[in-house]
């Protein structure tokens, strides 16, 4: 078990950890932590809790993620951590020379054409049929009531609700995309906190998944009803992309941090990035928390590392460089030297050759769930299939149209991906797991919790609560507004280019479970940024 530095408790006054024994759920809403928590005591195990809460998020935070999302997973059970990718490929008969001989010049935010094979179902189904103990129907329920009887919006998840809708009521133009503001601006509003929403149709498609273990949406009905409405609209999207969509069993990958490893996804997943940006400051010793020269440091590591995945990372069979070569203590040590007293703007190195929900569950026996799913920016495509309550993720919006680029768009193949489950172990036993959702922020938002706790000493919860910053391009910095101002005046003074926000919504949200080998206690932590929750029993 992590100790707890006792003296940083003044950070953790937005909330206490949570501790116990037999379960435990961390999410972005309540409903759908007491979902999981509710399998957990049907007799379902951490992996069942995970896929209830996953679904019922569809459900409960519509604004971040949705059936036709795409996922990730770490899964730590018998000792032993698993991956999951199940990101869908671009579909076949879509190329740059289609897109080049329409005039599109960038891959588009919005409609049929940013969509790729969604993954979420098909990663709830994989992930019950190897380590789950109930049957997918039963764990599903949970979200299908919320769907079916309808819930009451919380604060936060109204103000995105809102928010986003606006903006597509001006974007959003075209009969395609009539079945969003039908399924969630009925009445041509968005529901208000407190207010009831509901979907049947969103239920019906969460029962025929849950009957089917999935068949329907890729290979049934529900793929029938997807293929037809995007060919209806001259997307690209078929049947046969969606009947050939398998999720893929993967090996994680790590660094060793201050005698912890750390664990993420292998690329296509963004996951790379925190650890190469972990891998260079690894030597360096940080005396506190709230000194310039550690947020300088970790500022200028992360920009190494976003520059170096911007170039490199995209499907991994794709990426021109190993990632072991981009996690080498060499090339760490490389990139180690290039940091100094004065903000630089970032440029990729040559390695030696050789709007998302994030959740995570825990149960008595040990096993332990990072699981991460998301639409994209927010809602995503704005492609609802009528009827069904199917939000279409965007995901090929990261595609590059440039044919020279690592990440070009290539019939079947998996965009660079923004979301990340990270998992933590010390000696080849379980820690726990983590994540911080939000977009490009989500590697940021891990090396920060990490240093956080391993560094610093802090709780799970304090770790979360702490203030964050976010690179947001050349020397460009946003600072949340509860950073000391020492810090901003510092960083500013070594050449940073220093923006306070007073908002949080552009800082992450996340979910951290730490476990103590020795009595099994948990210590969860969940985000003061939004409407976080943690059950417990």
């Amino acid at each position: 078990m992590i100790s707890f530095d006792s003296s940083h408790y003044p950070y953790s006054s937005q909330r206490m950890v949570t501790y116990g024994r037999n379960g435990m759920v961390a999410t972005s809403q309540p409903l759908a932590s007491q979902a999981g928590l509710d399998i957990l005591k049907k007799g379902g195990n951490a992996i069942d809790a995970a896929i209830a809460t996953a679904a019922c998020l569809t459900v409960v935070e519509p604004t971040s993620n949705g059936i036709g999302s795409d996922a990730f997973a770490l899964v730590w059970v018998k000792g032993e951590l698993h991956g999951l990718n199940a990101s869908g490929p671009a579909p076949q008969s879509i190329s740059i020379e289609k897109l080049k001989e329409q005039g599109i010049e960038e891959m588009p935010k919005f409609g049929w054409t940013p969509v790729t094979v969604p993954g979420a179902p098909a990663a709830w189904a994989e992930l019950s049929k190897r380590f789950g103990k109930l049957p997918l129907s039963e764990v599903l329920a949970p979200a299908v009531k919320y769907a079916r009887e309808g819930f009451p919006l919380s604060p936060v998840l109204a103000y995105f609700w809102e928010r986003a809708t606006a903006g597509y009521s001006k974007v959003l133009k075209g009969e395609e995309f009539q079945g969003w503001f039908d399924t969630f601006a009925p009445g041509g509003k968005a529901p208000k906190a407190g207010e009831m929403w509901r979907s049947e149709g969103h239920a019906t498609t969460l029962e025929a998944i849950g009957e089917t273990n999935a068949e329907s949406f890729y290979r049934g009905e529900l793929a029938e009803k997807i293929a037809e409405f995007s060919k209806r609209h001259g997307g690209y999207l078929t049947k046969e992309d969606l009947a050939a969509f398998q999720p893929e069993w993967v090996d994680p990958i790590s660094v060793n941090y201050k005698d912890y490893d750390v664990w993420e996804i292998p690329p296509n997943g963004q996951g790379l990035i925190a650890l190469m940006a972990l891998n260079t400051l690894k030597n360096d010793e940080f005396k506190s928390r709230d000194d310039v020269v550690t947020f300088h440091k970790q500022i200028e590591a992360m920009k190494l590392a976003f520059a170096d995945g911007e170039k490199y990372i995209t499907e991994e069979k794709e990426m021109s460089t190993a990632v072991a070569d981009l996690l080498s203590d060499k090339y760490g040590q490389q990139r180690r030297e290039l940091i100094s007293n004065e903000a630089l703007t970032p440029t990729p190195g040559e390695p030696p050759k050789g709007g998302t929900v994030y959740l995570a569950t825990a149960d008595g026996e040990g096993n332990m769930v990072s699981f991460i799913q998301s639409n994209y920016m927010g809602f995503g495509s704005g492609i609802v299939v009528p009827g069904t309550g199917i939000s279409m993720q965007n995901r090929g919006h990261n595609f590059s149209l440039d044919p020279n680029h690592e990440n070009a768009l290539k019939p079947g193949k998996r965009t660079y991906h923004t979301i990340i489950p990270g998992f933590l172990t010390k000696d080849n036993e379980a820690v726990g797991p983590f994540g911080v959702m939000g977009g490009f922020m989500q590697p940021q938002g891990h090396m920060q919790v990490i240093m956080n706790t391993i560094d610093f000493g802090l709780n799970p919860q304090a770790a979360l609560d702490a203030p964050r910053w976010q690179w947001m391009k050349d020397k460009e910095v946003q600072l949340e507004h509860s950073v000391p101002n020492h810090i901003a005046l510092g960083l500013a003074a070594r050449g940073h280019n220093i923006q306070v926000a007073h908002h949080p919504g552009g800082f992450g949200r996340g979910q951290i479970i730490w476990r103590d080998p020795k009595t099994g206690v948990l210590a969860g932590g969940t985000e003061a940024r939004t409407d976080g929750a943690i059950a417990v029993y």
